[in-house]
């Protein structure tokens, strides 16, 4: 399986940004998209954003369109999250995750699942 690592969170103010990072080792091909979920305490997880294998599409929440922006590089294993503009809000525990697909219900993962690296933004 492949394995996940993210780092980049962190405690910010409104107004402020964050850029997350999400290190990708072991089985690391996929054809699928990669991409970001967060999960509040008490909510359910919610799609973020989504990125083609190539990075030539991306997809976003409503939520957080125009704010924040999916990149990936291959070479090195690595997705991005550039997280702007950030509003209480945005405050999460943000997961990077394998083969992301878009079905009836809306986007989820069929492959691995990072832990999670926190985002808290202060009002």
């Amino acid at each position: 399986q492949v394995q996940l690592v993210e780092s980049g969170g962190g405690l910010v103010q409104a107004g402020g940004s964050l850029r997350l990072s999400c290190a990708a080792s072991g089985r690391t091909f996929s054809s699928r998209a990669m991409g970001w979920f967060r999960q509040a305490p008490g909510k359910e997880r919610e799609f973020v954003a989504a990125i083609s294998w190539s990075g030539s599409s991306t997809y976003y929440a409503d939520s957080v369109k125009g704010r924040f922006t999916i990149s990936r590089d291959n070479a090195k294993n690595t997705v991005y999250l550039q997280m702007n503009s950030l509003k209480p809000e945005d405050t999460a525990v943000y997961y990077c995750a394998a083969d992301l697909r878009r079905g009836v219900t809306g986007w989820g993962a069929q492959g691995s699942w990072g832990q999670g690296t926190q985002v808290t933004v202060s009002s």
